[in-house]
């Protein structure tokens, strides 16, 4: 059937606007506030650096950014949440040791896989763990305190059991002999003033956690577990340093979204975290200045972020195997 001009174009006049738009004109993510969760109570390591990259995914991507803590079951709940949510780029995860490559392991029904269900964008930097003492302890150094340890055995806690700073104490104990009577509580800064207190005579912990007592000289750090030492402490040896050859360990954040989400919406995103980012800018300064480590360019990006977390996957198998632990 030949349709006239003048059908066509009455027909045409009689259809939406919208209808009439070629199809990239639907493509304007984002057209609404985007919400990034974080799986933790607000204040820790999570929430910080998670408020930071949101600000710079805001900047970039010309949208405000909602940040929202759900936390739970180590990180479970949070990640599950954008594991199950419309993969559109509107809810985005702050993620980190625990719901990505701990929890696996340690939560036998975990509602979503880290691997399957969530798609890496960029890692933005890391924490290196690092090991605290009580004064009134008489090691003053990494091989003095592993040499006490083999006397008699030293108390150490953790921010609990199957936490990435645990899975770095089994590590530790591993790779030297040390004696430690692991004491685990509920996060890195509920066990501070215990430590302070002498309850326990050690801690490993995050750097930017032990920091300030350090500084402050209520505790003692005698090693980080970074591959140089820090610039906020260059006074501070680093496990290699005290003779644990090649071991490093920290805690990471970086940003996903839900499987399935547009590689474009992913490229932007990434892009955002990229460009703001950058060595020397104000919030790469931030970041150094509670003594974080921005992750390489590499890393910045879905393919490194994804090498990243299989990586850490593997080093947490072998840690949890270690520490007996097992899916409950």
């Amino acid at each position: 059937m030949t349709i006239s001009r003048r059908t066509l174009i009455a027909t045409l006049g009689a259809l939406p606007a919208a209808a009439l738009l070629p199809r990239a004109a639907f493509a304007a993510w984002p057209e609404r506030p985007v919400h990034l969760i974080v799986p933790f109570a607000a204040g820790g390591n999570a929430d910080i650096v998670g408020r930071l990259a949101g600000d710079q995914i805001s900047k970039g991507i010309g949208q405000t950014v909602v940040v929202e803590n759900r936390g739970g079951a180590g990180g479970s709940l949070g990640a599950a949440f954008v594991a199950r949510a419309t993969p559109d780029g509107y809810i985005l995860l702050v993620g980190s040791n625990g719901p990505l490559t701990v929890n696996p392991l340690v939560q036998a029904h975990l509602e979503y896989d880290p691997q399957k269900d969530l798609a890496p964008i960029a890692l933005t930097s890391y924490v290196p763990h690092a090991i605290i003492v009580t004064n009134s302890l008489a090691a003053k150094t990494l091989p003095e305190f592993i040499a006490q340890s083999k006397k008699q055995a030293i108390t150490m806690a953790s921010s609990g059991v199957g936490s990435a700073t645990h899975m770095t104490l089994e590590r530790f104990k591993a790779a030297t002999g040390a004696d430690i009577t692991h004491v685990p509580y509920r996060s890195g800064g509920a066990l501070m003033p215990d430590l302070m207190g002498g309850s326990v005579q050690s801690a490993m912990t995050e750097f930017s956690t032990a920091l300030p007592l350090h500084k402050g000289g209520k505790a003692r750090i005698i090693a980080v577990a970074s591959a140089q030492r820090s610039k906020l402490a260059p006074d501070i040896p680093t496990f290699i340093d005290g003779g644990v050859k090649g071991f490093t360990a920290s805690s990471y954040i970086g940003i996903l979204a839900p499987a399935k989400t547009p590689a474009d919406i992913i490229a932007k995103i990434e892009k955002a975290i990229e460009n703001g980012l950058k060595p020397g800018g104000t919030a790469a300064e931030r970041l150094a200045s509670i003594g974080a480590e921005l992750a390489t360019p590499e890393q910045m990006t879905a393919k490194g972020f994804a090498a990243f977390i299989k990586a850490d996957y593997e080093n947490m198998k072998e840690a949890a195997k270690l520490a007996g632990l097992k899916p409950q």
